[in-house]
């Protein structure tokens, strides 16, 4: 009864969302159509009603998310230590990140569930498809302390692949073929992600007390994050995400997300639903899939197993990007995954809204060369009138204004609700929440267009046919130098630069309109410097406070006790014996 309940009331809210965005992106572009081009509109005017039809639908659908999620029943999870029957693995797949740091996680969570007892029942595996030999010998150092920690023999493994076939996928893949048989579940990590034992425990129990359960996705929260660029995406995970991702697992019910990390899988249904075809062609549109979480997410359900997204399971974290260029990056690698997704969009007996969810994931990048291409062809028709409709001026105002409404409104309703469900106090107060949520929409404005200049580059990288392959991630909190600064989006500039320039001689009237889009761009390597300066001050971290940052998290804090410990010399011992788990010595 309740899985019936659950299926009916995630099908009424999406027909409501796609209702609701699709009425408002064909007002949007027949009002538009209407305003600008008068009694006789041109293909111009045409084009730029549609274009603004594809971004209000998509822009519009992400806004109702939230809203939807602002307005949900709240549901608060105790996790309460128990024995789980089955047999969990905990698998970290490793790519040339720092050792120490990524081991000393695992560390920390181990001693937690040695603490509750529940040793026995969990595992823990090291995947490393390291490149760098110098880094690939470290990781023997570091797993050498890790063989010192309590109950670690025959329970915590490592283990490195010569060839990095599938990268992330593949690594995975490898495990569970080779050694999937010995346990029930896998907890998936990311090399920078940590989780409390409850919380571990929580979602193997989650699995035994539901067969049908294929996936279970958390909703992390970033810590540890020091850049003024950190902790406002420290923030909004902590504070907005979760309301954005309860709207969103009404929505999705059975049929949720994978994000690849921080997600307890059943090692069974993973195995029979999840090998990932190699597409057709070259990369960057062939090849091994890149994004491959959500295609995973979609042949579970074809499968007839259950994936859902729970953002009320606490204790789930994970590190960030300190700066603009390592977030770039790491969206670069997502947008190339994303747009992969075209040739899986028609694989047979996916269902509709693993489908639509896939879809979402390409319009995700491909909505900024959209709004660009808006701008671009509002700005040439401005310059080069041939309606009497393209004197009123005042319509790219009220488009401004319908987009800022639409992107403020969930999250102006999400600090009202925090008021009044309790959230807000967690936070440090309401009148906190309002100053942090204010700075966020400030900060992120600000850097809008330069994310967007970045993910069009991205967009159109790829359909050059150039491949962005999968850089490692530089994790630690660095000033931006400007000479890098500037390296990485002097492009960015000059387009700003020459499109103040041709607006101020071509169409005067429009400069004023485009000062929120350009004034950025021209100031990009300033605000990829100034962003990721340290915001630890006592103001900065009133401003973004975080729940993690008020209260003191165990795990948290024993993984940085162990970081401290590892950092000194070590004496010299005899590296172990690397270890292979497989289904026999298990």
């Amino acid at each position: 009864m309740a899985g019936m309940q659950a299926s009916r009331r995630a099908a009424i809210m999406r027909a409501f969302s796609l209702v609701i965005a699709s009425v408002s992106a064909i007002a949007a572009g027949w009002a538009f159509l209407h305003i600008i081009g008068g009694d006789e509109p041109n293909w111009l005017d045409f084009l730029r009603a549609g274009l603004l039809f594809i971004a209000t639908f998509w822009l519009v659908f992400g806004g109702l998310v939230g809203v939807i999620g602002a307005f949900a029943s709240k549901t608060m999870i105790t996790c309460v230590p128990t024995l789980p029957t089955g047999k969990t693995v905990v698998l970290i797949p490793i790519y040339n990140e720092d050792p120490v740091e990524t081991f000393a996680r695992i560390a920390a969570m181990n001693r937690e569930i040695v603490a509750l007892g529940v040793a026995s029942r969990f595992d823990f595996a090291i995947l490393s498809d390291t490149t760098n030999l110098e880094v690939a010998a470290q990781e023997i150092d570091a797993f050498e302390l890790l063989t010192r920690e309590p109950e670690a023999e025959a329970r915590i493994f490592y283990r490195r692949r010569e060839r990095n076939t599938g990268r992330k996928a593949g690594n995975i893949e490898d495990f569970v073929r080779n050694s999937g048989a010995a346990y029930d579940y896998a907890v998936i990590l990311d090399a920078d992600s940590l989780m409390e034992g409850k919380t571990l425990i929580a979602l193997a129990e989650r699995m035994d007390n539901d067969p049908r359960l294929g996936l279970l996705q958390t909703v992390p929260t970033v810590i540890n994050a020091d850049s003024l660029f950190g902790r406002m995406m420290a923030f909004s995970a902590a504070y907005l995400s979760p309301f954005f991702a309860r709207g969103a697992a009404l929505a999705q019910g059975d049929e949720g997300p994978y994000w690849g990390h921080n997600a307890i899988v059943r090692v069974r249904a993973f195995a029979q639903c999840c090998g990932l075809p190699v597409l057709s062609g070259r990369p960057p549109w062939g090849g091994h899939i890149l994004s491959h979480d959500y295609v995973e997410a979609a042949l579970l359900s074809r499968g007839g197993w259950k994936v859902r997204m729970d953002p009320a399971i606490p204790g789930s974290y994970e590190h960030g990007p300190e700066n603009l260029i390592e977030y770039a990056k790491r969206d670069r690698r997502w947008c190339q995954g994303n747009l992969q997704h075209h040739k899986v969009l028609a694989a047979p007996k996916l269902k509709f809204w693993n489908r639509f969810t896939l879809l979402q994931g390409i319009m995700a990048y491909l909505a900024s060369p959209i709004w660009l291409a808006l701008m671009i062809t509002s700005l040439l028709a401005t310059a080069y009138p041939d309606s009497p409709g393209e004197r009123l001026q005042f319509a790219p105002w009220i488009l401004g204004v319908g987009v800022a409404a639409v992107l403020l409104l969930p999250k102006l309703a999400i600090a009202l609700r925090g008021a009044f469900d309790g959230t807000n106090a967690q936070f440090g107060g309401t009148a906190r929440v309002l100053l942090s949520t204010l700075g966020e929409i400030v900060i992120s404005t600000i850097m809008a267009p330069i994310l967007l200049a970045f993910q069009t580059r991205a967009v159109i990288q790829i359909f050059l046919g150039l491949d962005g392959g999968w850089p490692a991630t530089e994790r630690d909190a660095q000033v931006v130098p400007m000479k890098t600064a500037i390296g990485a989006s002097w492009w960015i500039m000059l387009v700003g630069v020459i499109t103040i320039g041709f607006t101020m001689v071509e169409a005067p009237a429009f400069v004023l309109w485009l000062l929120p889009v350009t004034v950025p761009a021209v100031l990009a390597p300033l605000i990829i410097r100034l962003t990721s300066h340290s915001a630890s001050s006592p103001l900065m971290k009133n401003i973004f406070s975080i729940v993690t940052e008020r209260q003191v998290v165990p795990v948290i804090a024993e993984n940085k006790r162990i970081l401290q410990q590892w950092s000194k010399p070590q004496p010299v011992s005899v590296a172990p014996a690397v270890v292979e788990l497989t289904a026999e010595n298990a």
